[in-house]
């Protein structure tokens, strides 16, 4: 089952749309207490992190289910607000490889986005070659053209080191409820794709 096609814009009224979206598809499949939180959770997980997203870029947002298996969707179109000094500052984040401004899960699946927002495939050459976050996560997943962003390959570089990426993954919600999080390029959308079996 695919739940309407929302239009989502920065305004918090209208992120409210997910949340809405997100508990009719729970109920329509019969999902429990604590499997409909659940579910909730990750929708207020994208919830903060899209407001800052969608002053450069038109959203959409729709659930997919079938049985109890659940992908909450979100696909953000640039919409050419995004001015040079915001690119090169997106460029930029962190030379130093210590990703600094993108402490937390959330915040490296938003700045994935916003990689991909601005370019993806054109600018991937002059990313800092010591962006290990966004390097350890992508791979190639079929539903995307190229490569994704993904939470579970991230999930397992982390395992094999077991340092501060591992923390911060146990400390996660997202990386704790979710069983992957994906970010692509979809036509000339970057696609957010969260995906939980119940």
């Amino acid at each position: 089952m695919k739940s309407d096609i929302c239009k989502i814009s920065h305004n918090k009224d209208s992120l409210m749309v997910l949340l809405n979206e997100t508990e009719k598809a729970a109920s329509y499949s019969n999902l429990d207490k604590k499997q409909s939180g659940r579910l909730r959770l990750l929708a207020e997980e994208l919830v903060g992190m899209l407001p800052e997203l969608l002053e450069f870029s038109d959203g959409e947002f729709w659930v997919e289910s079938e049985g109890k298996n659940f992908e909450l969707h979100t696909a953000l179109t640039p919409n050419g607000l995004m001015n040079n000094e915001m690119r090169e500052k997106l460029l930029s984040v962190s030379t130093s490889g210590k990703n600094a401004s993108a402490a937390g899960i959330m915040a490296k699946i938003k700045l994935a986005i916003e990689f991909m927002l601005i370019d993806y495939e054109k600018n991937a050459a002059t990313f800092p070659s010591e962006y290990v976050f966004f390097n350890e996560g992508i791979g190639t997943v079929p539903y995307f053209s190229g490569e994704a962003w993904s939470l579970a390959t991230y999930r397992q570089n982390a395992q094999k080191l077991k340092n501060e990426k591992w923390d911060e993954l146990e400390r996660s919600i997202i990386a704790n409820i979710a069983d992957e999080v994906l970010v692509g390029i979809q036509g000339k959308k970057v696609e957010v794709i969260v995906k939980k079996a119940f």
